[in-house]
Parts: C-alpha cells; structure tokens; sequence
C-alpha cells in the first residue's frame, strides 16, 4: 500500500508496510516533479534498504558483532551476515499501522522489543509522521519504553538524495567527527580534519565518503545544493540528532546524509562511558521524540 503526500511545493510516497519507509521524494520545479530523493523502484517496495528513505529504531547504524551491553546483561541482536554487525534497528523490518491520514499528512505506529531470539529486548512503542506544510517536507519520530525497566536506545533516518551528473555542494555545520574503525566508532570525537570540513559549502567530488560527523551548529541546516537544476535543499534536524553521517559511495547516483542520535557502536561507547555515544536511556513509560525537517528553497 503506497500513499501520497503531495501539495504545491512537495510529492511523496510513504509505505506504511514497509517499516514506514518513503518511496519518492519529488520537488516541484518548472511545472514538472523532479526526483530529490532517490526514487524507488516499485518491485523494490518491499525492501526498506531499496527506498528513498527509511527509519532507523531502536537503535542507528550498527552495533559491534550484535552484542548489547545493557548493566550487568548482555544480549545478542539480529546480525547482517556482510559484516556481522547488528545494523539500522529493527523498525525498518516491519510492517507499520496506520493511525492517520489525508493528503498532506500521515501518521504510523509500531509495537517491536521482546519478540525472540535476536529481537530488541525491551518493548517499545514507536510512531512516525511525515507532513507537508509548503516548502516544508516534515518527519517527525517518537519512541516510548514500554517496558518496567530503563532502556536505552537511538533512532535516526537514513534518507538517499539524488546526486547529479554535476555535483551536488554539500554543507554540513559540524566541528567534529569520529574516527571509524570498520565503520564503527571506538573512542570520543575529535575535531574536523579538513578532508571531513563541510562547514562551508563544498562540491561532493568522487572521493568516497563513509563518515560520521558531530559537533554540529543545531542553529544551522544541513545543505545540498544542485546547481543542475537550481534546486536547494535544507534539513534542520532537532538537537537529539547529535550526528550526521554523509554516505557517498564513488560512483553512486546518490549521497546519502543521514541525521542520527547515536553514534555508529555508541552502545559500547555508552557502556563504556565514552562522550558522544548519543545514546538516551528512557525510563518506563518514557517518551522522546525528534523532528527533521526538509525544506526546499
């Protein structure tokens, strides 16, 4: 079941049974919709890693060999068999109920934790909306511990944007960013090295990017700029998503930027008592919520 959010300025696609993930994200330009999201194709749409966009909860990224670390406990998470890591939560992995809906707003829910071996092993509830107010394309998370203990947890988006045959300038406010051990973070921050500077807008060249960047200037949007076609696009994400990982394979038709609340691994940094896990812990019925929201100009 796919459903379209569309009015003057924004089309997209929202796919409820496929952990509440977007299929399209189209801009109004000229008179015609133009691809900003990397669209899905419709054989793909139900596999959340195909999409536009999708939904990373309970926890973002990865989480080293699957192992939690919670106290004294440990429990083992649901492995990705590529590089043994428990990775993008478990959200995307599910089909989402509707709450409501018309056409320039749709509201979702999921009830996941505690459901077998490798599953997340606190319960939870977990709503999603996506909105459309003008040039404003709005998507806003909310996740409950529904359990009788404190659970610590992450969530984030993983969004895929077009990248043209001219690059696309990329500016990202952050001063820090961490250095990554098989994609995964093993110590606290430090500051920007120039080759991660996207502080003043720069052109994505070819070289490969898979970085996470923090220390950001929560008064400032990240920026993709497509001079191709003169369309710009500002992400202003709440200060929950402390990092940002810019994902830019070469060759790829698509960059993605991705706003998260916990670092890659920040479980066992958390554990560990490192600075910069991201990582919140929500006491019983607890609720935290974040917005992102995307807005052309």
């Amino acid at each position: 079941m796919l459903h379209t959010l569309e009015n003057a300025h924004w089309r997209a696609g929202i796919l409820p049974q496929t952990g509440a993930s977007i299929a399209f994200g189209q801009a109004q330009r000229g008179g015609t919709w133009q691809d900003v999201l990397r669209p899905t194709p419709e054989t793909d749409y139900a596999n959340a890693g195909k999409c536009s966009s999708f939904i990373m909860l309970p926890w973002a990224n990865r989480i080293r060999d699957g192992v939690l670390r919670v106290g004294d406990e440990t429990y083992l998470l649901s492995t990705t068999p590529d590089d043994g890591t428990a990775r993008h939560g478990e959200a995307r992995k599910s089909p989402w109920a509707l709450v409501s809906a018309d056409d320039s707003h749709i509201r979702l829910a999921f009830s996941g934790g505690a459901s077998g071996a490798g599953a997340w092993p606190f319960p939870y509830r977990a709503e999603a909306a996506y909105q459309l107010d003008g040039p404003d394309f709005i998507w806003e998370l909310r996740l409950t511990n529904t359990s009788d203990q404190p659970m610590p947890a992450g969530f984030g988006h993983h969004p895929y944007f077009i990248r043209r045959a001219t690059p696309p300038v990329l500016t990202v406010p952050c001063e820090q960013h961490f250095v990554l051990t098989d994609f995964m973070a093993t110590s606290a921050p430090v500051p920007v090295s120039p080759a991660l500077d996207f502080r003043s807008p720069r052109p994505l060249d070819d070289t490969e990017l898979n970085d996470l960047l923090t220390g950001r200037d929560v008064t400032k949007p990240n920026v993709l700029h497509y001079p191709e076609n003169g369309v710009t696009l500002e992400m202003y994400a709440d200060p929950i998503f402390a990092h940002t990982l810019v994902y830019a394979p070469t060759g790829a038709p698509f960059v993605a930027v991705e706003p998260q609340s916990n670092a890659n691994d920040g479980f066992n940094l958390y554990a560990q008592g490192i600075p910069g896990s991201g990582v919140f812990v929500l006491a019983p019925g607890e609720t935290v919520s974040g917005t992102v929201t995307l807005r052309l100009t």
